[in-house]
């Protein structure tokens, strides 16, 4: 019996802030929405409902697992529907979560990769911040001890101040990014793709779909079997593909909904259709 894995990010894939809803359509023909996430006493993140009824029909067909770069504890804000995913990818491959828990050896081979392989976070965050100017940063951070991102004004980042963080980055073992106002400064090793690996082992899956929005989604697009990206994103934006990758006409939470139905068509059919 084939067993197939869906990896999915989360966040402008599945899940959608209200600015990133996409809401085009006229106000009596928009869908109903559900709320996912709240945050300090405030609705944050939106599916439509019909998008949730999709994803809590989707363990009927995969074992789903939310591959995501969001902190655990950002993570663990999320009320997804549908039965609690047994497997959950957080801090862009950094952390494994079973039954919401973080699995302790996946951990040290984690470390073990980032110590061998680039810089240390010390290093980049420290490059990070000398290169920022006040004039456009808003606020610094590091998740879960693993990768730095700033929050800056997106509109008065210098031109080429991007690419030349990601050249500094490149010879160190590091990669940028840049979605919407977070410039992400992550390790090479640590990938949505080793982590989906290991879950498929565990799983016994054979056959692995995914879906996602930005550039760190790249390695797990190209990892999987099969594929989707919305009308949006970093790797729209970028023009993006591969042979294996459906690019979907569909943007914003209306492109979720469209996701979550391909996962169920293709994973109801025969292998490797």
């Amino acid at each position: 019996m084939t067993v197939t894995m869906v990896a999915s990010d989360l966040d402008r894939t599945l899940i959608y802030s209200p600015a990133a809803l996409g809401l085009t359509m006229p106000d009596a023909e928009t869908p109903r929405l559900l709320c996912v996430e709240v945050y300090q006493h405030k609705p944050l993140s939106y599916m439509t409902e019909a998008a949730a009824t999709l994803l809590a029909d989707l363990p009927r067909h995969a074992v789903f697992v939310p591959t995501t770069t969001r902190t655990r504890e950002q993570y663990h804000r999320i009320k997804l529907p549908g039965p609690a995913p047994a497997y959950a990818i957080c801090a862009n491959g950094g952390h494994l979560l079973v039954d919401g828990v973080t699995d302790a050896g996946w951990q040290r081979t984690v470390a073990g990769r980032l110590a061998d392989e680039c810089a240390t976070l010390e290093e980049v965050r420290s490059h990070l911040l000398a290169a920022a100017d006040p004039a456009w940063l808003l606020k610094e951070r590091v998740a879960e001890d693993l990768f730095a991102y700033l929050v800056v004004e997106r509109a008065l980042l210098p031109a080429g101040w991007v690419k030349e963080l990601a050249e500094w980055a490149e010879a160190r073992g590091w990669t940028v990014s840049l979605q919407g106002r977070k410039v992400y400064a992550v390790p090479k090793p640590l990938t949505k793709s080793a982590a989906m690996r290991e879950v498929a082992r565990r799983t016994g899956a054979s056959r692995v779909l995914a879906a996602g929005d930005s550039l760190l989604d790249a390695d797990l697009l190209l990892a999987a079997d099969r594929a989707w990206r919305p009308g949006h994103g970093e790797l729209a934006d970028t023009g993006w593909s591969a042979e294996h990758v459906d690019v979907l006409e569909e943007k914003g939470v209306v492109a979720g909904e469209e996701i979550l139905r391909r996962f169920i068509r293709s994973a109801a059919l025969p292998y490797p259709a």
